[in-house]
């Protein structure tokens, strides 16, 4: 916690916005009744239906009521100013929180609103310095009205002018394609929907006792069918509720998606149909983009468009909340624009820079990983089978004949897809299969090199380089590359850098 600078003659302490009981009050009933109409339907069973209710509403209206009070005082003892050099927060009852962050550190104030907050006006407010310090680096103003979020995002991300001209100008770089909606299904989001719909299918009947009539209601559609049929039926049955759900996920998360530069350098992301997001990012803390490709989304041409950057730290409540994508999926063409435009680049590099390819030895570590990942699984069968059961043979044999083959391309393709290089101020490294990768990251963001070989790497004459930076994930692979040329690399990347530890 930082020491609160004095504060300067009329500044002001402000309150969160009064309706946030009314905020509470309705979530607080839809939690009530969530966990309160599966209680009374268990103990109606035993009990009656008037006894059960008799039970449950008080205890439902208790919960209520302590939510709302709960929050009443949480309002009262939250009071937050922004002053000319710090931006200051004051909370708690018994635990008195006091957070002042230096207005020259604050890297991001993102505006967040819930269906319930837009209908309300509200947003939450974050404001943050980007340091992966937890709580203590964020400021949590939830809800102001969305007139004085904005003030607040304009005021402390306030830059500047940037004087670049040219093609890169201030103002919109990218808007939302419905058609882009069609890389939502080749995700790997649908099948895990999928799954999660028959498991929250089986969940739902056992908290009311009758998953064993939906067992028997299931066997009795496919009385007369194999077992076979039935599983194939059953998983198609599941990917279509995977295909809707992602389709209606993608719509949640991206619509009315806009991507802009604003005065002063500023990258600021819209989105959300129930949910609104506003991300900002601004440019000096940007270096470099990810080019992201899942394996269904590349089999279609498309490409996903992250930011890497530094000050994009997540605490641990909005740990499944991805800040940093600028782009979601779209055409290969529209990814390498918007990322060209968001680099102030001519040309992309992720989609122009000549990537060195790697030895052939490291298609074969692929291939060998590749192929004893797959015959474990065939193997296990194989024991099985002589010890139980010969159906497991015909099993391991089914298994081998499909798990092998595809291992073996996953693994081709894979070696294929590795490749480094450098564009201009930047080095370009690629790899990976089910999720390629393709990061353009500055070479002046670089801050350090770290050489991995292990012993089969060295017998193969290979080594991983690992690009430190302090933006993004960290620290970047370059793996498997030859000896000498690796070395070259990183030498050629940031000269200076790693030369003083290399024997001449």
């Amino acid at each position: 916690m930082s020491t609160a600078a004095v504060p300067a003659p009329g500044e002001e302490w402000r309150k969160l916005d009064r309706r946030t009981l009314l905020v509470t009050a309705v979530v607080m009933t839809g939690v009530a009744t969530g966990a309160g109409v599966p209680t009374a339907v268990a103990l109606s069973g035993g009990i009656g239906v008037g006894r059960a209710l008799a039970w449950v509403l008080p205890a439902a209206l208790l919960l209520i009521a302590c939510g709302i009070g709960g929050d009443y005082v949480r309002r009262r003892r939250t009071r937050y100013r922004i002053g000319p050099d710090r931006a200051e927060l004051h909370t708690g009852l018994l635990l008195v929180k006091r957070r002042s962050l230096g207005r020259e550190r604050i890297r991001s104030v993102d505006l967040t609103a819930n269906i319930l907050l837009r209908i309300l006006g509200l947003v939450k407010v974050r404001i943050g310095t980007g340091e992966h310090t937890g709580g203590e680096s964020t400021l949590e103003l939830d809800p102001v009205t969305r007139a004085e979020g904005e003030r607040l995002r304009t005021e402390l991300l306030g830059r500047t002018p940037s004087d670049t001209a040219g093609a890169h100008r201030d103002g919109m770089l990218a808007v939302l394609d419905p058609r882009w909606i069609r890389y939502a299904p080749v995700s790997f989001v649908a099948p895990l929907l999928g799954g999660a719909a028959a498991g929250g299918v089986m969940q739902v009947s056992e908290w009311f006792g009758v998953q064993h009539e939906v067992i028997g209601w299931i066997g009795d559609r496919f009385r007369d069918t194999s077992i076979l049929t039935m599983v194939v039926v059953l998983v198609v049955a599941a990917l279509l509720a995977g295909i809707v759900g992602s389709l209606g996920l993608w719509v949640e998360m991206w619509w009315n998606y806009r991507l802009e530069r604003e005065p002063g350098g500023t990258l600021r992301v819209r989105r959300g149909l129930f949910t609104s997001r506003s991300v900002s990012i601004e440019e000096r803390r940007l270096r470099g983009v990810e080019l992201v490709e899942p394996l269904g989304v590349r089999l279609v041409g498309a490409a996903r468009v992250d930011a890497v950057a530094t000050g994009l730290a997540q605490d641990d409540e909005d740990k499944h909340t991805d800040l940093k994508t600028l782009l979601p999926a779209a055409p290969r063409a529209a990814a390498d624009e918007v990322a060209a435009q968001v680099l102030r680049e001519t040309s992309s590099p992720t989609g122009t820079a000549a990537l060195t390819a790697h030895p052939l030895a490291a298609r074969g570590r692929r291939l060998r990983w590749a192929v004893g990942s797959a015959l474990v699984p065939v193997l296990i069968l194989l024991i099985l089978g002589l010890l139980v059961s010969d159906v497991l043979l015909s099993v391991a044999a089914v298994c081998a004949a499909v798990l092998l083959p595809v291992a073996v391309l996953l693994a081709l393709d894979a070696y294929r897809n590795l490749g480094h290089g450098l564009s201009g101020g930047y080095l370009v490294v690629r790899s990976g299969t089910l999720r390629r990768s393709t990061v353009a990251l500055q070479r002046g963001g670089v801050i350090g090199w770290t050489v991995r070989q292990s012993y089969f790497q060295r017998r193969a004459g290979l080594l991983t380089l690992t690009a430190t930076t302090a933006a993004g994930d960290g620290a970047y692979d370059v793996y498997d590359t030859a000896e000498g040329e690796g070395l070259a690399f990183a030498a050629r990347a940031v000269p200076g850098l790693l030369e003083p530890f290399l024997e001449k």
